[in-house]
């Protein structure tokens, strides 16, 4: 009987997916019933084995079997019957446990009374999400409403060359949606990074926290295109809309906005007024001047060098040439220089390249005051170039409320605010652009980096290896940050392997010097210092800051700040939550400085 109620219990725990602790149960009820079943079949059936052998294999067969002695006290059958009645009654109850949600199981619903006193603690959604990735099952998929991602197109022409043109016209789609206030749209890095793949629509709307996903293909010969499109639910799985379009290609761009405005439409989503003006602001109606574009935003997207730089500008410089107002092609080409000026190492030189920026961000906005990517290369420029922080935040108000679902907008007045000093502006910045790119390594460093700053290192370290693992190359400008959350925590050994993956940048040598000092290896230390002082002269000064600082060399910490300030070193933007900085904080002159820096007073 025993051995008859535990194979039917193991096979119903195998179907309905129990956990193996219901079953132990089973086992433990029957091993403390046997000595009573025992004892009955002896009290009953002593002296006629032949016979009491085959009524077990009766009972066996059928439990319920009447018995002639039934009612007798001592009769062994029944007790048999009592314990796999109650051995299966366990079985029974489990199965009740796993679909009823009684301790709160993966099919239980999260709001029952029962499960209460058993729920886990609040999450937040980053949290959720990472557990969604890890376990898909665990729950309903409910994306945000009205959320979409625009998948890139595919290039149907037969030439690799034209990939660019699918790509663009896909990332003008995706920026035409964004500028709708109803729409969460997923950004372009996350979208793109399915490109190639054949992966199914709901597993990318998982991964993009999306409802519904727009995909299609392109194929153009000569000046003739053809595009097709279609809109998917991908919670249900139906096609919501699909249409195809011929057109002569100077009509590409009317192609754009009746797409993205017919999208809108079935996505039951409110439309901004005058939506088709709108999804066009800061564009073009040359056709050559938007190929010359589209092939400078395949390279902004590609890994920043000093060469792709440079290939880019000329591109937008083309772009501007064929249609002298195409406010876009300024906007990212003001970025592109901005960016440039990493590279340059005369001063003067880096003036000229921040005026040059400077000038194109002014002119897109004259162009088209409502483009939120201008605003915010103007915030940069204003903010990295000519230390002018007013002007900056006021642009960055005027960015995120024209581009409120522009990842690269939302990162960028992450970090300003988050260098400022205000994490409580910062954070929930940074944290949405990672709900609208989660699989965008630079939104995801970004949290990490300001999370750092607000001093909250655990989580720091999680989002920065995060990161790093949506893009390994992204080590050598991120291993530094790892290192110093390591040794805030007191993980000295921990930060010393971070910062040692990167020896050849110079963050990393500071991080080694004062890294290296608490670990006792101080001629180690010294060697960092000397081989910052070796390569950057006077313009590290703001870094040998840092490390006096750290070792306790105060009087000389607070000399290297002055001549930081001096010298309107661009590392003083850093002060008010650079931790490596914090054995000065008391000290007059230290304060002094730090109320000129965040008064706007360092200007080029």
């Amino acid at each position: 009987m025993s051995w008859l109620t535990l194979e039917i219990g193991h096979t119903l725990f195998l179907v309905f997916d129990l956990p193996h602790g219901g079953l132990q149960f089973v086992f433990v009820l029957l091993a403390v019933g046997f000595p009573f079943a025992l004892l009955g079949a002896w009290q009953g059936w002593f002296g006629a084995a032949a016979r009491a052998h085959a009524h077990a294999h009766a009972h066996a067969e059928s439990p319920a079997a009447p018995d002639k002695h039934e009612g007798h006290p001592h009769e062994g059958p029944w007790l048999a019957v009592i314990f796999g009645t109650v051995a299966l009654f366990a079985v029974a109850v489990a199965i009740g446990v796993r679909f009823y949600g009684m301790g709160g199981g993966h099919g239980g619903s999260s709001h029952g009374s029962h499960g209460a006193a058993h729920a886990s603690p609040p999450q937040s959604a980053e949290s959720a999400n990472l557990q969604e990735s890890a376990h898909p099952v665990a729950a309903a998929f409910a994306p945000p409403a009205h959320s979409i991602a625009v998948l890139p197109f595919v290039n149907m022409s037969g030439d690799p060359q034209q990939e660019y043109f699918s790509d663009g016209l896909s990332e003008e789609l995706l920026n035409a949606l964004a500028r709708v206030k109803q729409l969460q749209v997923a950004a372009r890095t996350s979208s793109f990074s399915f490109k190639g793949e054949r992966q199914d629509i709901e597993e990318i709307a998982r991964k993009l926290n999306v409802g519904a996903v727009l995909e299609g293909s392109v194929r153009k010969a000569g000046n003739r295109v053809r595009i097709t499109a279609q809109l998917v639910n991908a919670v249900t799985g139906f096609h919501l809309w699909s249409q195809t379009y011929d057109r002569d290609l100077e009509d590409v761009f009317a192609i754009q906005t009746e797409i993205a405005t017919t999208v809108t439409g079935a996505l039951q989503a409110t439309l901004l007024e005058n939506t088709p003006a709108m999804a066009d602001v800061g564009g073009t109606q040359n056709p050559a001047a938007l190929d010359e574009y589209l092939q400078g935003v395949k390279l902004a997207n590609a890994t920043i060098t000093e060469e792709n730089l440079r290939v880019e500008i000329a591109a937008y410089t083309k772009a501007i040439d064929l249609d002298s107002r195409y406010a876009k092609a300024y906007a990212a080409r003001s970025v592109a220089l901005s960016n440039l000026s990493r590279f340059l190492d005369d001063e003067a030189r880096v003036r000229e390249t921040f005026d040059r920026s400077r000038a194109d961000t002014e002119t897109a906005l004259k162009l088209a005051p409502d483009l939120g990517a201008a605003r915010r290369a103007l915030a940069a420029i204003l903010y990295l170039g000519f230390f002018d922080y007013a002007a900056a935040e006021a642009e960055y108000s005027r960015a995120l409320a024209l581009a409120p679902g522009d990842a690269g907008v939302l990162r960028s007045a992450a970090s300003f605010f988050s260098v400022r000093g205000r994490a409580a502006e910062a954070i929930p910045l940074a944290e949405h652009a990672v709900r609208l790119d989660p699989l965008n390594a630079r939104s995801v460093r970004m949290l990490g980096l300001v999370l750092l700053d607000a001093r909250r290192f655990d989580e720091s370290i999680s989002m920065l290896n995060r990161a790093l693992s949506l893009d390994p190359g992204l080590l050598q400008v991120t291993s530094t940050s790892l290192g110093l959350a390591h040794m805030w925590l007191g993980d000295n050994e921990a930060a010393r392997t971070a910062c040692e993956k990167s020896q050849e940048d110079w963050p990393s040598k500071i991080c080694l010097a004062v890294v290296y000092h608490r670990l006792g290896r101080k001629p180690q230390a010294e060697a960092m210092l000397r081989a910052l002082t070796d390569t950057m002269g006077d313009s590290g000064a703001y870094q040998y800051a840092q490390i006096h600082a750290q070792w306790g060399n105060t009087s000389k910490a607070l000399e290297w700040l002055e001549t930081a300030y001096r010298l309107h070193d661009p590392g003083l933007f850093e002060m008010k939550p650079d931790a490596l900085l914090d054995p000065l904080r008391h000290e007059p002159r230290f304060q002094e400085i730090e109320r000129e820096v965040l008064a706007g007073h360092l200007r080029r």
